[in-house]
């Protein structure tokens, strides 16, 4: 007997209860596993959603304390500029202080250089002048006007021509050249220079100007507008009128008008004058007489001192007369001082 065999259906009913069932309980597992799950999931909202909010406040307050850092920040960078230009402003003040201590160290010097000439020269003249007093004095001659020999036949007037003697002394010394002028009433040969040794009249340096109307009235009109450059420094005129005009024989006077002395050292004038005027250390050739004007307003007074000293000097040495104005008037009356003359005006 032949035996049949069945067709056997995967896919059946019986398949598909079964894995109905299987889903059925897996999802019964998942729903009884996940119960709590929302409830979980809640809670972590709501806990984030606190802890946002005070990383909020936290991020406020940190908002806060940063503005006000940053506005002492600011403050303090300002005030570190002010006390920056501070300093700089007391490194600029310290600087000018250093610069005047040295330039007050610089001038101490030369004062205490000026001083000790000053009493050098001063002990020279106080010994000059008691071995003059203790000679007789000879009587004035005939031929002197208030003490000043006028005996010379030539006359070489050097003038200080500085902004000192211009803006102070200028229309003084007018007069005085006229005065000196009128007591010599007929020369040989005049002749006028500034301090620094240069002519009033170009073309004539080394000659003689013919004295007469013509000549003397020149010099008066000339002179009020003639102010070449100086260096309130009478020795190069002096010396220039030496070099050019002296000469064994000839009577020559020498009239210096000024009110300073800017050279370095009064001794060193005195010795260059000396071996010009006196080569043979005999008598001088040529008279040197001086007119010194007094100290003017913003005049440094040293100055005008050591003119006063070395001009006295060379006058006593040259036997020349010197005369020292005490105001700004012209003078006309010499009043004869220890061996020397002092201007007094009426």
């Amino acid at each position: 007997m032949k035996l049949r065999r069945r067709d056997t259906e995967v896919f059946s009913l019986s398949f598909l209860d079964c894995i109905c069932c299987g889903f059925g309980a897996i999802i019964l597992l998942l729903i009884l596993t996940e119960v709590d799950q929302p409830v979980i999931i809640e809670r972590t909202r709501e806990a984030m959603e606190g802890q946002l909010k005070r990383l909020q406040e936290e991020l406020y307050v940190i908002r806060g304390e940063t503005d006000q850092l940053n506005r002492e920040l600011q403050g303090r960078v300002a005030a570190l500029s002010n006390e920056r230009a501070r300093l700089a402003r007391l490194q600029g003040d310290l600087t000018d202080v250093r610069g005047q201590f040295a330039t007050s160290r610089s001038d101490a010097q030369v004062a205490n250089i000026v001083e000790s000439e000053l009493v050098a020269a001063y002990q020279e003249l106080t010994a000059e002048m008691e071995r003059l007093n203790a000679q007789p004095r000879p009587r004035p001659s005939p031929e002197a006007v208030g003490g000043v020999p006028v005996d010379s036949e030539y006359v070489v007037f050097v003038i200080d021509t500085s902004n000192s003697m211009v803006s102070l002394h200028w229309e003084t010394t007018v007069q005085l050249m006229r005065e000196i002028l009128d007591i010599y009433p007929e020369v040989k040969g005049l002749q006028v220079l500034n301090d620094q040794g240069r002519y009033m009249f170009g073309g004539t340096p080394g000659r003689w100007l013919q004295d007469s109307a013509t000549t003397r009235n020149r010099i008066r009109e000339t002179l009020p507008r003639w102010t070449p450059f100086s260096q309130s420094n009478p020795v190069p005129g002096i010396e220039q009128a030496l070099r050019q005009f002296r000469a064994p024989g000839l009577k020559i006077s020498v009239y210096v008008i000024g009110d300073e002395f800017t050279g370095e050292s009064i001794q060193a004038a005195l010795d260059s004058i000396a071996r010009l005027n006196a080569p043979d250390s005999r008598r001088p050739r040529a008279r040197i007489h001086a007119i010194g004007f007094p100290e003017g307003a913003g005049m440094p007074p040293f100055t005008n001192i050591r003119f006063s000293a070395l001009m006295r000097a060379v006058s006593a040495r040259n036997e020349g007369t010197f005369v020292g104005l005490t105001n700004e008037k012209p003078c006309r009356q010499f009043i004869e001082v220890l061996g020397t003359l002092q201007c007094v005006s009426r």
